[in-house]
């Protein structure tokens, strides 16, 4: 399966009962994957605030719930993601943002992992179909465990790319019910929400020691004599080009898993921070371990490749004197492409101004 397709079956395992979002590339595939399965409710939404409050709607119901749109859409739902936060959820509601590195088809190449550090809210990253099926499983459980709206980040490379997958029967079951009326918890006038901010912040602290323990963070040991840090599909490259180096993996990147990452880091002579776009990662993981290093080796445009890959770590290994090469961020020995022209999405309104 695709990456989005995978999204989709890892819904219908959940036991989602509401699916909603706003089409946008390279998001949109989920909504269409998840209407083909029977006993979830599938339906676009007029824009992904809509989307995110119709959600919300259902999970207040008790009906897991799955809201899909791609990077650009966040911010329009940003504004109801906030306050979730503080009123909780109810049953599981998960938040995919389908992220466009390398802006294949939008108009800029925002890092919407940032969006989880101001809404306080946990993140999860799959790196290939398997994790897109199981990360979706999980994030329910998540969701409904510490009562928050969580993000399932994908990016154009793990929406789009096909691999194999381990699908299992449906792990829940239950009807939605109908909800109860809690105005102390769910109406966000200042009193209530002075109070739900400080019950946030206990939340936090205890994902923290969750994402501690959590399996899906995993240490790969290798042969070399330094250390990896990475997430997402990011962690692909790394493999791939530096199959022999001490990997730390992490799934769950808001809240970090401040010990694991500081025992890993005193085991190796030096670290790496691989990621793509901003170092949302080696911001927050410096604090934890000053020599750690990062962006000065692998670029914040774009997305990573295997020569990109390939020379960031070549660069890292060899040290501050190493000679002249590729410059980080500019893809080598890649062959010429046709270009085209900009195609709209069949179906979009802005599609008649763009061509009149």
């Amino acid at each position: 399966m695709s990456g989005n397709e995978a999204i989709a079956r890892g819904s219908f395992e959940a036991g989602c009962r509401f699916t909603t979002g706003y089409p946008g590339t390279p998001s949109t595939e989920i909504l269409e994957s998840i209407a083909g399965y029977e006993g979830i409710f599938a339906n676009w939404a007029v824009n992904e605030k809509v989307a995110l409050e119709t959600a919300s709607g259902a999970c207040l119901a008790g009906a897991r719930s799955i809201v899909t749109m791609k990077h650009v859409g966040l911010n329009v739902a940003s504004d109801p993601l906030m306050t979730l936060a503080y009123t909780g959820v109810g049953a599981g509601l998960v938040v995919v943002s389908a992220d466009d590195h390398g802006i294949h088809s939008s108009q800029n190449e925002q890092d919407n992992r940032w969006y989880t550090l101001i809404a306080k809210i946990p993140i999860l990253e799959p790196s290939d179909s398997e994790e897109a099926r199981l990360f979706t499983v999980r994030t329910f459980e998540i969701s409904e465990r510490f009562d928050l709206p969580v993000l399932l980040r994908m990016t154009t490379r793990v929406s789009h790319s096909t691999s194999i997958i381990f699908p299992q029967g449906p792990v829940r079951s239950g009807q939605p019910t109908a909800p109860g009326k809690d105005p102390g918890r769910k109406v966000m006038v200042p009193s209530n929400a002075r109070r739900a901010r400080r019950t946030l912040e206990g939340k936090l602290q205890e994902l923290g020691w969750f994402s501690e323990q959590l399996p899906l963070n995993r240490t790969e040991r290798g042969t070399a004599d330094y250390g990896i840090i990475t997430a997402g599909i990011s962690y692909q490259y790394v493999k791939e080009v530096a199959p022999h180096a001490n990997v730390l993996k992490i799934a769950l990147t808001n809240p970090l898993p401040a010990g694991r990452i500081q025992g890993f880091a005193r085991d190796f002579r030096k670290v790496l921070v691989v990621e793509e776009l901003d170092p949302f990662l080696e911001m927050q993981i410096k604090h934890l371990s000053p020599g750690i290093r990062g962006k000065e080796f692998v670029p914040s445009v774009s997305e990573l490749t295997p020569d990109v890959m390939r020379d960031s770590v070549r660069r890292f290994t060899a040290g501050p004197h190493a000679s002249e090469g590729p410059v980080a961020g500019q893809a080598t020995g890649m062959p010429d492409v046709l270009q085209h022209s900009l195609v709209l999405c069949p179906g979009v309104p802005t599609g008649v101004s763009f061509t009149s």
